[in-house]
């Protein structure tokens, strides 16, 4: 080999990959810029979790009979909600009553120090233990303090008496109270060994005072599920990346480079077509690179841990490959998108590489401590899917939050989907060659035209995601009633006037601001005072909201309790998001969707109406109110007859709550559904509505006009006359 003739190899390879400018930012640039930011989100997200968990105050349920000084030190203590008896079964409070309940024995541990349990009692049940475990994980208390029986009399002797604290350790929060319930009892005990160290004739026990034993409730396969929980997300979600990557590249920057692409475009082919075909591949080899993840880790799950059983039940094995579902339609949808505009394989490696570092960066949060599935995290793409099969493994998924996070997932994928079938409909960028962006996502400005339902789905999803983080901070911020005011007026109205006019739409049409017809106005009113009872007296049956839901309602619906007169009431609650959340959705998306159809248009419509309230158990209601609502408009052409109907039916609802004696009056009780002779009148009454609504003549629908290259494959001219 000649030295010479290698290093000027060396030198011309060398020097060719220093002027791509895009492999030294994927070598150098983007590790610069990604760790920094990546190590910064996390801190963050720390902190800001560490900060929230530190000023919630602790939920402890007490067992027992505390002397009077340690209650005192227990009740002074801050950030420490006391319940006296909550969650304890009769049984166990009888026995601890009478005397009969005794702590299990303890030995010393080899550094001398006490509160150790001996191995046998460790796996060892009881039923104090058994009903801790319980209340914990019902989440009637973050921990149990057991007060043992004889505890003061053993004090005022100057005994030994003893406490103990159960706890769950994969609950930060719970680990939290344990640490709280230690400090005020070990308050509690300094005072009481100083007191006796001044006293004569001292006890057996008195430089102890009080044995605080701490016990960890969460069984073996809970905590084997925590360790679990904190890896496997992060390694199915990478490898699922993985498997999606080199198809995506291979199949539009491979076939450019291959020169098969400008083939497959001379085929009597339709975009669509080739966007399927292409996106069912990269997907299914995403999925068959998740499901073998899923089934080797199942198969060699013992060995991850040497020294520990890990012991997972087979079907959360399955509702893990179910949830990844989503998280592929993703990773496929977005890699064939992105990769679609690389004009050859590097193009696309440098493409997909920042995009595979984003979409892996959120699943790193699972394998932080204390990390769970919360309102605040079950909207951010990727890490709500980690943390939903980090919740499944743990047992604990809120069937809310489960629905929070399907609902966000599902439109994350919808979008992703939806941004891949508009870059295949771009032969320009198929074959090589640059589009801009407001071409390629439809959001060019059209004169006197109507939303496309890609800017429908776009608006939809930006509107969501903004509603709720925005209101999130401003209940944590702000008052009911400003909070109410932002939403309805700032996410809702404010974004639905901007792309009128910024994107040159026409107002009458996109938001029906017509002259509603008397028979019209008619129908709504009888809608709006009756749909109410449908909805609350037989859909409600079918999916019950829980307690704690209903009072938040409640709350919302009084203002937050402030002594508000019952108009501002009928104007915020009523008036309000009739005006705003109409606008949008019986304006600005019915009008994207009329041109499918009025079955789809007001489905689809109805359920993004629905999913907006972001509560599983408030779709089926909102959903058929959506339904409703949107028939109104369709029939007549007027966005003023939803209006009238949805303020009606929020003012209504609002005022049962504000005047507990008009509902009686109504014959609505205590009781949690209405009566069915309320629910059967309404239903009369919401049928005659609509009967007007069906008699009306239909009105033409005005027929769009596309051109090439519009926003669905064309963008609407604008309606014919």
């Amino acid at each position: 080999m000649r030295a010479h003739i290698a290093w000027i190899i060396f030198r011309k390879e060398l020097t060719e990959t220093l002027r791509d400018r895009r492999t030294l930012f994927m070598m150098i640039g983007l590790p610069i810029l990604l760790y920094p930011m990546m190590i910064i989100a996390v801190g963050w997200f720390q902190e800001s979790q560490a900060e929230t968990r530190e000023e919630r105050a602790s939920t402890i349920a007490v067992w027992g009979e505390a002397p009077a000084a340690l209650a005192h030190d227990l009740a002074a203590a801050g950030r420490l909600t006391l319940q006296p008896w909550a969650g304890v079964p009769a049984d166990v409070r009888e026995a601890l009553a009478a005397g009969t309940a005794t702590p299990p024995p303890i030995i010393a541990a080899p550094s001398g120090r006490r509160g150790r349990w001996t191995p046998a009692e460790a796996e060892r049940e009881n039923p104090v233990l058994r009903a801790a475990r319980a209340a914990i994980g019902n989440r009637q208390a973050d921990a149990v303090l057991v007060l043992w029986p004889g505890l003061e009399r053993a004090i005022a002797r100057g005994g030994l008496g003893t406490v103990s604290v159960y706890f769950d350790s994969v609950s930060l929060d719970s680990v939290k109270a344990r640490d709280r319930i230690e400090d005020a009892v070990g308050a509690y005990r300094t005072r009481l060994i100083q007191q006796r160290e001044r006293d004569a004739g001292l006890a057996e026990g008195f430089a102890v005072g009080v044995d605080v034993r701490a016990r960890n409730v969460a069984p073996e396969s809970r905590r084997s599920a925590e360790l679990l929980g904190m890896l496997l997300p992060f390694i199915l979600i990478v490898m699922s990346l993985l498997g999606g990557f080199y198809p995506a590249i291979d199949l539009t920057a491979g076939e450019k480079e291959r020169g098969t692409m400008q083939t497959l475009m001379c085929a009597p082919l339709k975009p669509a077509e080739i966007v399927v075909g292409k996106f069912l591949t990269v997907w299914v080899m995403a999925l068959v690179a998740a499901l073998a993840n899923v089934a080797s880790l199942a198969a060699t799950l013992g060995r991850i841990v040497p020294g520990q059983q890990l012991t997972v039940a087979p079907s959360a094995y399955v509702l893990t490959f179910l949830m990844l579902v989503p998280v592929t339609f993703i990773i496929a949808a977005v890699f064939l998108a992105v990769a679609a505009f690389a004009r050859d394989f590097k193009d696309g490696q440098n493409f997909l590489t920042p995009i595979y570092m984003l979409l892996a960066m959120p699943a790193t949060v699972t394998m932080l401590p204390g990390v769970q599935l919360t309102g605040a995290t079950a909207f951010v793409p990727v890490l709500n899917i980690a943390l939903l099969i980090k919740s499944l493994l743990l047992g604990e998924a809120p069937a809310e939050l489960v629905f929070l996070t399907l609902t966000a997932s599902a439109m994350y994928a919808m979008l992703a989907v939806l941004l891949a079938a508009r870059v295949f409909q771009q032969e320009q960028v198929l074959l090589g060659g640059r589009q801009s962006f407001a071409r390629v996502f439809g959001i060019e400005r059209r004169a006197d035209s109507v939303p496309s339902p890609s800017l429908v789905l776009v608006s939809y999803a930006a509107v969501l995601v903004t509603v709720f983080y925005g209101s999130l901070w401003l209940l944590r911020n702000a008052t009911v009633l400003v909070t109410l005011l932002v939403t309805e007026y700032g996410f809702f109205l404010v974004p639905t006037l901007a792309c009128v006019v910024l994107l040159g739409l026409s107002a009458r049409d996109t938001l029906s601001l017509r002259l509603p017809p008397l028979r019209g106005v008619v129908a709504a009113v009888l809608i709006g005072v009756s749909a109410w009872t449908v909805a609350g007296g037989i859909l409600i049956r079918l999916l019950p909201p829980p307690d704690s839901l209903v009072k938040a309602l409640e709350r919302i619906l009084l203002l937050d309790g402030r002594a508000a007169p019952l108009w501002l009431v009928w104007l915020v609650v009523g008036v309000t998001p009739a005006i705003c959340e109409e606008l949008y959705f019986r304006g600005f998306v019915l009008a994207g969707l009329r041109r499918t159809g009025m079955l789809p248009a007001l489905t689809v419509t109805a359920v993004l109406f629905g999913l907006a309230h972001s509560s599983i158990y408030r779709l089926l209601p909102t959903v058929f109110l959506g339904l409703v609502f949107g028939y109104a408009v369709w029939k007549t052409r007027s966005i003023a007859c939803s209006m009238i109907a949805h303020a009606l039916n929020n003012g209504l609802m609002a005022t049962l709550v504000f005047m507990p004696a008009f509902g009686e009056r109504l014959g609505v009780g205590t009781s949690a559904y209405l009566p069915w002779s309320l629910t059967a009148v309404g239903a009369i009454i919401m049928l005659v509505g609509l009967a007007l609504l069906w008699s009306l003549p239909s009105r033409d629908t005005p027929r769009t006009v596309y051109k090439k290259n519009g926003p669905t494959g064309g963008g609407a001219a604008g309606p014919e006359p």
